[in-house]
């Protein structure tokens, strides 16, 4: 983990040129970045993370054992910064950025590189100091939360719940749909959600969604039915968690 004004980081790479141009590339350039080791595949990535914590990850797309997502999805949070450094085309880049996702294109660029570091090492300052792993807002045992917190690529934001209309799974993170139709992407997976929310009138009707119970105006029947929020907005509720969404309602 972080300390003082320094970030750990592992570069994950199959390509020995490759990591050996990166790590010298941050010695020289990004001298606040401490690279604790290196991996060539997804295997050795991932029983280094676990031993080594870092603060930041330096991630290629492709590797033998499988690729970078499914590294990432081992993981119920990501507790790390990932800067994905690619050869993709800046086509299939612009899909990584619509997920917020930071990313450098091969061959590195030194400003680029410099730009994305700080960005994560700003990212990283801002969730230590508002609680890394806890984004909720109020924790007082029993009591229904009233905010929370939503960690954000560039910060954080705070959010009442009743403005919340909706969560929504997006890869390793959630868009979370707001009464004012203002969307915000968080970086926690709907899991983290889940977890922490369901005892505040939301509920999870999909793998794919939790919904503020509050704003529930219709439900129509079927194999597992759908619901209309106050917006409009209507959601599929898969059979599985059908019988959840119903205990919700006394009819």
């Amino acid at each position: 983990m972080s300390k003082l004004n320094t970030y750990s980081a592992l570069i994950i790479d199959d390509e020995v040129s490759s990591r050996k141009s990166l790590s010298l590339f941050l010695s020289k350039y990004c001298k606040k970045i401490e690279v604790l080791s290196m991996a060539e595949n997804i295997i050795e990535a991932k029983e280094k993370i676990d031993a080594l914590n870092p603060d930041i990850i330096f991630l290629d797309i492709e590797m033998p054992h499988g690729n970078a997502f499914d590294l990432l999805d081992q993981f119920s949070e990501l507790p790390f910064q990932v800067i994905f450094v690619t050869a993709f085309s800046q086509y299939a880049v612009k899909a990584f950025n619509l997920s917020n996702a930071s990313y450098i294109l091969k061959p590195v660029d030194i400003e680029e590189l410099i730009n994305e570091v700080n960005k994560a090492c700003t990212h990283i300052d801002h969730s230590t100091k508002w609680a890394h792993t806890a984004q909720l807002l109020e924790s007082i045992k029993g009591k229904k939360l009233n905010k929370i917190v939503v960690p954000l690529i560039d910060g954080f934001q705070v959010v009442a719940t009743n403005d919340v209309l909706y969560l929504e799974a997006s890869d390793n993170f959630s868009m979370i749909h707001l009464v004012s139709g203002k969307k915000l992407l968080a970086c926690r997976k709907l899991k983290f959600y889940e977890d922490n929310l369901t005892s505040s009138d939301f509920c999870r009707i999909h793998r794919s969604s939790i919904i503020n119970i509050d704003h529930v105006v219709k439900y129509n029947k079927g194999k597992g039915g759908m619901v209309t929020l106050s917006s409009g907005k209507q959601l599929d509720v898969s059979l599985s968690r059908k019988s959840d969404f119903l205990d919700q309602f006394k009819y």
